[in-house]
């Protein structure tokens, strides 16, 4: 039995209270029979599995057993500690909930997969906003990421119609909706760059030192704040129903339209 669908199971169990052997196997897409068959290596690894035949049965773990959460792959750790999108959980008043998950979760890691949790934090961010809707082709996203997560130097070939050969420390990855943006220091400033424009990377032997103060979400957000106030401003008027007009003011939200004055029909 494979170790990690082990940790699977003992975790579904510990979560879920009791799980039958269809359920579980439709939530690690393995077939049932390979449940059944998997169910003998936790009772010959000491873990106390209980199963209860018959309407409403299943399989469960024995009252009062709790496994901790080790186990995990750097992969998993990686998809786990990603920045969080911030503004989503902030809307639903979840934000301080997830940050309180996320410390228990730290605390029972072991002290490698910790590191792993605060290298993804700092190397990853999210910001679910987007520009717009985008299907860019980014094939040089797996090579940026590697240099990222093991602070290695790159050599690209950077642009659209002329290309200029640029060498970066690679501080981090920034999805911007759908669109890929890496975040780098080039002589002693940092800069980002979409990744789509990349047309050619290779990743050196050579090293470099993380600014100490640098925290990615903060420069993101004062980079795309700069951004916005570079871009022209049109003042328009335009004649429309009144449910025009809220579907424009809700437009606001998005970044598209500032500001919406209008007047109401009296009809």
């Amino acid at each position: 039995m494979r170790a990690d669908r082990l940790l699977s199971i003992l975790l579904q169990l510990q979560l879920h209270g009791q799980l039958t052997s269809g359920t579980l196997a439709k939530r690690l897409d393995v077939s049932e029979r390979t449940i059944h068959r998997d169910m003998q290596a936790p009772g010959i690894a000491g873990v106390p599995i209980v199963a209860e035949r018959g309407a409403g049965g299943g399989w469960s773990l024995m009252e009062g057993y709790r496994t901790n959460l080790t186990g995990l792959s750097e992969s998993e750790v990686q998809a786990l500690f990603v920045t969080k999108p911030a503004r989503l959980l902030a809307d639903l008043h979840l934000e301080k909930a997830s940050d309180a998950a996320l410390v228990k979760l730290l605390t029972v890691l072991p002290a490698v997969n910790r590191r792993n949790a605060e290298l993804a934090r700092q190397r990853i961010h999210i910001d679910v906003s987007g520009w717009n809707r985008s299907n860019e082709q980014v094939p040089h996203l797996p090579a940026l990421q590697d240099a990222v997560w093991h602070d290695r130097k790159v050599r690209i070939l950077y642009g659209d119609e002329h290309t200029t050969e640029r060498v970066l420390d690679p501080l981090g990855l920034v999805a911007k909706g759908s669109i890929w943006y890496l975040v780098a220091q080039i002589d002693g400033d940092v800069r980002s760059y979409r990744v789509s424009r990349v047309r050619e990377v290779t990743i050196l032997e050579e090293r470099f030192a993380r600014p100490e103060d640098f925290d990615l979400d903060q420069f993101w957000e004062s980079s795309s704040l700069r951004f916005k106030e570079r871009l022209p401003r049109y003042g328009v008027v335009i004649r429309a129903s009144n449910e025009v007009l809220e579907w424009l003011r809700r437009l606001i939200r998005f970044g598209g339209v500032d500001h919406v004055d209008g007047e109401r029909d009296a009809k």
